[in-house]
């Protein structure tokens, strides 16, 4: 997702792309587990923390937005 827009590498739909960067979580999702092979523990786990990372910013902005929201009525 070159723009962080939400389509693909060529602007089509999502999932036109290979699901590996940052906005497709491939290394989690519809790519299977077997990714986890090819890297030592090391690697592994350095990925896991950065996935972890991006999964808590992701929460804390939809629990900001919650509590814009919650605010709105």
């Amino acid at each position: 997702m070159p723009r962080y827009n939400g389509t693909g590498p060529l602007g089509y739909d999502q999932g036109t792309g290979w699901g590996m960067g940052p906005c497709g979580s491939g290394m989690a999702r519809g790519r299977g587990f077997g990714w986890r092979n090819f890297y030592t523990k090391k690697e592994e786990s350095e990925i896991l923390n950065e996935e972890v990372e991006t999964l808590e910013k992701e929460l804390k902005a939809i629990k900001e937005r919650l509590s814009e929201l919650k605010g709105q009525k």
